[in-house]
This record gives structure tokens, sequence and C-alpha cells, in this order.
């Protein structure tokens, strides 16, 4: 285990390109975009993967790792189980965070939006591009939800498979999307000395105010 003195002394100096308002797109998804194609073009792992903060009835933050499906001027797309902790959270306090963190570039994309479900014919027509056992374990895992073992898990998924033998497994209603609509956008691009770039997208769609905001 690491000591203190380890994690409080580890330094990485960021010696990458500035970020000025010349550089960056008039239109927040399109730099988005552009950002997450050069991650991928770069082979980071998993440049799709987000934290997602919500908040409960107690007004406590939570925060987790999922896959965004769909950035376009609509706003950014993920799917879960309905019933899931973030899931009751959204619909008690539809607003949520999320964040990118491309760290081998140094980079990372902030947003803060409104949040409501994605329409039942997107979900479906998602969740039925899913690997079959994706979508059995969709059905199987009761998500968030204490369970007592492993082979509690195992015999739901067998219950499940029984159920479906074939391919056609169909999307459960307590399953499907959710769509973040972003009133706020924030591109960062590390530079030295910690005097990092911050370009701050405040508005909506077709109507974006950029400013720069101190590292």
């Amino acid at each position: 285990m690491a000591d203190a003195d380890q994690i409080r002394s580890r330094r990485i100096q960021y010696e990458t390109e500035g970020l000025d308002l010349a550089d960056i797109d008039a239109d927040p998804v399109t730099q988005w975009h552009r950002w997450y194609d050069q991650a991928v073009e770069a082979g980071l792992v998993e440049p799709e993967a987000m934290t997602v903060a919500t908040v409960d009835a107690e007004g406590r933050p939570d925060a987790r790792i999922v896959l965004v499906r769909g950035v376009d001027e609509s706003g950014l797309v993920f799917f879960t189980n309905y019933t899931s902790a973030k899931g009751t959270q959204l619909e008690t306090t539809a607003v949520a965070s999320a964040v990118f963190g491309w760290l081998g570039l140094h980079r990372q994309v902030r947003v803060r939006g409104h949040v409501e479900r994605l329409d039942a014919e997107s979900s479906s027509e998602y969740f039925a591009s899913r690997p079959r056992s994706s979508r059995i374990g969709a059905w199987a895992s009761p998500q968030s939800s204490v369970i007592a073992d492993r082979d509690e898990l195992d015999r739901r998924v067998a219950e499940v498979e029984a159920r479906f033998p074939g391919d056609d497994v169909p999307r459960p209603d307590f399953w499907g999307g959710w769509l973040i609509r972003p009133f706020e956008w924030e591109f960062w691009q590390g530079r030295p000395s910690r005097l990092h770039d911050r370009l701050r997208f405040s508005g909506r769609p077709g109507d974006w105010t950029i400013e720069r905001l101190a590292p």
C-alpha cells in the first residue's frame, strides 16, 4: 500500500499545447466529437466512459462510471435499469453532471444538464443491438438491490435464459435510456505549472456563451 508521502508527492507535469478560443469550435458537441476522435486515435481505453453524478433523496451526491451511447445536439445518452440507484435518483431530481477523463491527452470534459427519459422506441432499438448475454443480464439483475450471493444472480440468469431460449429477448420496461440535456459544457486542457486552460460553454444549443475560467 502506498504511504501518504508517496501519494502526496506524486506529480505529472502537463507539457501540452494550450487551448484558446481560436482553437475551439463554437458548438460544444462538435468540439466534444473532435476530442473524442482524438482520444480514440490515441488508443485511450474506453474513451466513451464518463462519470455520472446524481443526487439522492437526502441531497447526498452519488457518482459512478457509465458508457455514453450517443452525443448530439439533443444531449448525451446512456442506458441503465430505471430502478437502479441512479435511475430512482434521476426520477426524483432530474439533473446530473458528467465528466469524461481523457488523461492520456491531459484533457477532461465536464457537462451539467437537465435529464429526461429517452423515448421507448430509441431504448428498444439500442437494447436489440446488444449481445444476447447483455440482454439476459438486464432482465436478471435487480440492479443496486442487495442479493444474498453470486449464486442468486446465477440462478436468476438461468431462469431468464429458460424464459427466452432464442435470440428474441425483448427490452424490459424497467430498462432504458436517459438523456442529459446540457446547459453547461467545460473543456479542460492540462498546462504546465497547473495553469490549465478551461473554456466553458453556457446556455443552450444555438445560443452558447463561451468564457475562460481561471484554473
